[in-house]
């Protein structure tokens, strides 16, 4: 199947019209063009967002400059009201859902005006980094006017490292290009990166600098290919390979169940803070289900603090079910995989509920049926700090030697009743005890890889080899502390994580535990709405679907079914 893309319509005297060049050159590239116009109705927009895999914004008039909070110049030529505010919504909104874009002339502008750039109104006037060149061509719009000296270390120069072009004394990619324009971007904003300039350093190219598939490009690709040259046909290559890899990504999540074993989002209850974890992102990012902890930190260790601390988890427990009870039409709770399985079929998100730290139980072993009671999937045996239940791989004083006694009675216990236990968070002793211990597959709910980030939280590649010995799961975390010890962690080293824990543990023993609203995020990978990302990246690095399924759930399933099946053999 195409890739359906859309591509943004001018508003001319008889409404909506469009350049058959743009078509054309998707056509030639293997997708398949819808016209988008001009409309601001955000219902139907949405709609016709779940059914696109990419996005062209063609040129046009100048961008009115009041939208961006600017009074307008006397050189400010004509501007297209009717266009304006639906293509930065547009932009807003498919941005949102990580749908890739290509931003042509006007279009780049659009994309810097959206995310957080700026715009020259006028080039002549408002340029004075350097004597301009011609940026306005009385050639054919088929012939190239100037160069632009496109960044080899990009997305955008990768398009373009085959082609056979010159490169400058700087090593730049030097590509012949058109020009109709007298205005630019002057600022691109955090979320784009610049890669080409013109020789007066124009800004000629941007791509996003958080790993999504959005280019901008200053000049008109389209134009060549009318007049039979295919030289910038790379570029609508690249939109239309990403748009099939956004649908593709679309169609298996579609069809298997995808949960976020880890997220913290419970401590923003009550508060203005903005939500790495909500329905809207959960949708935007294709996530079926997620848990949500009862995170308790550390505290002291009398009768008076676990009495306060079991209070917590309950009101926790408590806020989580009012919460999904307030969306009953748009998510559920789930207890068990079947629950997971109906929700989906229903058409709703699904919140399942952890504790993040036995602290919650103190030295009340009843507490654990409590919790499995109320609808506690899996407790993590301790956070940073020890416990009464063992020793911590943080703020630790070793004090029990890896499991206490009362520890072992603890695992025992989650066992019997059906709850999973969690080792991310544990010391190593803690973790090869816990592991002789259990008579049920173990997970480590939000945890990566010791080889690749030394973190005392991270798993070297013996607990890993021992861990999948036993059955268990390592759910591979996105919090930066753990994914990257020298600059800024991203997707990139996520999927990393992901493929070494692959090839230490194999496939079956691999998922995703975010630790969102828990300090978890990088670029790429910054909240809910931006998990499809992660497939899109993984089906790159060559994961089949029945990968995909084990990774986002199947794995992390098999172990909770496991000990909810260990549990009722019991009773039974």
């Amino acid at each position: 199947m195409k890739p359906l893309i859309g591509i943004t319509g001018n508003f001319g005297d008889k409404g909506c019209e469009l350049a058959k060049a743009y078509y054309q050159c998707i056509v030639e590239a293997g997708g398949s063009p819808v016209v988008i116009p001009p409309y601001t109705n955000k219902s139907a927009l949405t709609s016709l967002l779940d059914n696109l895999d990419g996005i062209l914004l063609s040129g046009g008039a100048d961008l009115n400059p009041l939208l961006v909070g600017e009074e307008p110049i006397p050189q400010l030529r004509w501007i297209n009201a009717e266009r304006d505010v639906p293509e930065l919504m547009l932009i807003e909104l498919a941005y949102e859902r990580q749908i890739p874009m290509l931003g042509i002339c006007r279009g780049i502008q659009m994309l810097a005006a959206a995310l957080g750039g700026s715009v020259y109104q006028d080039l002549g006037v408002q340029y004075k980094d350097a004597p301009l060149i011609k940026h306005s061509q009385d050639l054919a719009r088929e012939q190239a006017s100037h160069m632009v000296y496109i960044c080899k270390d990009s997305v955008f120069g990768n398009i373009f490292k085959n082609e056979g072009l010159q490169e400058s004394d700087k090593g730049e990619i030097m590509l012949p290009v058109n020009s109709f324009h007298h205005q630019a971007i002057s600022v691109a904003g955090d979320k784009l990166r610049v890669v080409a300039r013109s020789s007066d350093g124009v800004i000629e190219a941007v791509e996003s600098s958080e790993y999504k598939s959005i280019i901008g490009v200053q000049w008109h690709p389209e134009c060549f290919l009318s007049g039979g040259n295919k030289s910038h046909m790379p570029i609508f290559n690249w939109l239309v390979n990403e748009s099939d890899n956004y649908a593709e990504a679309k169609r298996i999540h579609s069809r298997i169940l995808s949960i976020d074993s880890h997220c913290d989002t419970p401590m923003k209850f009550g508060s203005n803070e903005e939500r790495l974890v909500s329905l809207p992102r959960m949708m935007d990012g294709h996530l079926d289900a997620s848990i949500m902890v009862a995170y308790l930190p550390q505290g002291e260790r009398t009768n008076e603090a676990h009495k306060a601390a079991a209070a917590k988890a309950n009101h926790i427990i408590t806020q989580i079910e009012e919460m999904v009870s307030a969306h009953g039409t748009e998510a559920g709770l789930a207890y068990t995989t079947d629950d997971l399985y109906r929700l989906k079929h229903e058409g709703k998100k699904a919140i399942m509920m952890g504790i993040e730290n036995g602290y919650a139980i103190g030295h009340d072993l009843s507490l654990v049926e409590h919790f499995r009671k109320r609808g506690i999937v899996y407790m993590t045996l301790c956070h940073n700090g020890d416990n009464d239940i063992c020793d911590s791989a943080r703020k630790s004083n070793n004090e029990h030697g890896g499991i206490s006694k009362f520890g072992a009675d603890v695992i025992r216990e989650l066992n019997r009743v059906g709850m999973m236990v969690d080792l991310s968070h544990a010391s190593e002793k803690t973790f090869y005890d816990a592991l002789d211990i259990s008579q049920v597959p173990i997970v480590c709910s939000h945890s990566s890889c010791r080889s690749l980030c030394d973190h005392p939280r991270n798993l070297t590649d013996e607990q890993m080899k021992r861990l999948a010995s036993k059955g268990g799961v390592m759910q591979i975390t996105f919090y930066e502390g753990f994914l990257r010890q020298d600059g800024q962690a991203s997707l990139l080293d996520a999927v990393e994580h992901i493929n070494h824990a692959v090839n230490i543990m194999g496939i079956e023993h691999v998922g995703i535990g975010t630790d969102f609203d828990g300090d978890g995020g990088v670029p790429g990978l910054a909240h809910a709405g931006e998990l499809i990302n992660l497939t899109r990246a993984l089906l790159r690095e060559r994961y089949t679907e029945r990968d995909l399924s084990l990774l986002w759930g199947e794995n992390f399933l098999r172990v909770m079914r496991e000990a909810q099946n260990f549990a009722k053999r019991n009773i039974l």
